[in-house]
């Protein structure tokens, strides 16, 4: 007699990730994009502080009003009592800086600086975000057109970008504001000017965020999914909002954080210059205007709106660093 084959069994050997999930008693999962662009930027102490920064900026621009009552300060209210009728310059020292006024009073008038500073801080981010938002979306539709269709309507749109990069944006919003109505689309006054300056440093934005789309088009246009999508029967604005737009959204991101803070210099230069929003709005470029006249006799009038400023800009632009950084870690530094 032989001896009884052995029936064949249906058991297989364990694969790799049922040996994980054994060793560890959970299934190994799959992490997106967004996710390990988090963890990386978790990694980054300075960026995130930076971050931290900024969410508390934009939290104290939202609550400006709620803020300033709490202190018991209004940034248009003149405390004429702290001012030295001789020299015109706040009394006591470090420009008057005292349990009710947090960061001193303005010379001449005697208006609190921590309210103004406060103020000072919708004007800016406002300008920054806004004209950050009208840059990339027009920067994001042109660039994205002449990647993909290229021929003419690629050089035309490339020599516009040429031409805007090479214009002075600062001349021209100086000489646009000198011609401006006071009253426009309903607003007046300062809301004109901030209307004018988020257009225009938006308009004049634009193509640098246009030719990285551009080019980033056209490295992804010839990509399998995008011939499939073709194949498919998929219309011109399918494939470039539904499969190219996605894929080109971190550079997209990247430029966008690291415009913000180009735009707040910008807003604080004009409003510098007297082009800004008129007064008694509060701006921290008009505030260094007008302690040009008092540095020598009251520097904390000069240092203070100076330091929002420079805390601002700098907070962004470690901000943008990280999330660079985690977007793209073969750019990195």
């Amino acid at each position: 007699m032989t001896a009884p084959l052995h029936e064949p069994t249906t058991e297989t050997a364990p694969s790799a990730t049922d040996e994980v999930a054994t060793a560890t008693g959970q299934a190994v999962q799959g992490r997106s994009l967004s996710r390990i662009a988090w963890a990386r930027l978790k990694r980054d102490k300075l960026a995130l502080a930076g971050g931290v920064v900024v969410l508390l900026l934009i939290l104290v621009a939202i609550l400006a009003p709620v803020i300033t009552n709490l202190a018991g300060q209004d940034p248009d209210a003149y405390h004429e009592n702290l001012i030295d009728p001789l020299f015109s310059t706040p009394t006591g020292s470090l420009g008057g800086i005292s349990g009710s006024h947090f960061f001193g009073v303005e010379p001449v008038n005697g208006r609190d600086i921590f309210a103004r500073i406060v103020y000072g801080a919708q004007v800016s981010l406002l300008v920054g975000f806004l004209s950050a938002v009208v840059a990339v979306v027009l920067g994001s539709v042109l660039g994205i057109l002449a990647g993909y269709f290229g021929g003419w309507l690629d050089a035309i749109i490339s020599r516009v970008m040429d031409m805007l990069l090479s214009f002075p944006q600062l001349l021209f919003i100086i000489a646009l504001v000198a011609v401006m109505p006071n009253e426009m689309l309903g607003l007046s006054g300062s809301g004109v000017r901030l209307l004018v300056m988020i257009l225009v440093i938006g308009f004049f934005g634009w193509p640098y965020v246009g030719r990285v789309v551009r080019g980033q088009t056209l490295s992804l246009r010839e990509r399998e999914y995008v011939e499939a999508a073709r194949s498919l029967g998929a219309g011109q604005g399918y494939i470039l909002f539904k499969e190219l737009l996605p894929n080109i959204v971190a550079p997209i991101i990247v430029y966008a954080t690291m415009m913000i803070p180009t735009n707040i210099l910008t807003e604080a230069a004009l409003s510098f210059l007297g082009v800004g929003v008129k007064p008694p709005t509060a701006s921290w470029g008009q505030m260094l205007s007008s302690a040009v006249d008092y540095y020598d006799t009251d520097p904390m009038y000069m240092l203070i709106p100076g330091l929002a400023i420079f805390i601002t800009v700098l907070s962004f632009n470690l901000f943008g660093d990280g999330v660079r950084d985690a977007l793209d870690p073969k750019g990195s530094r």
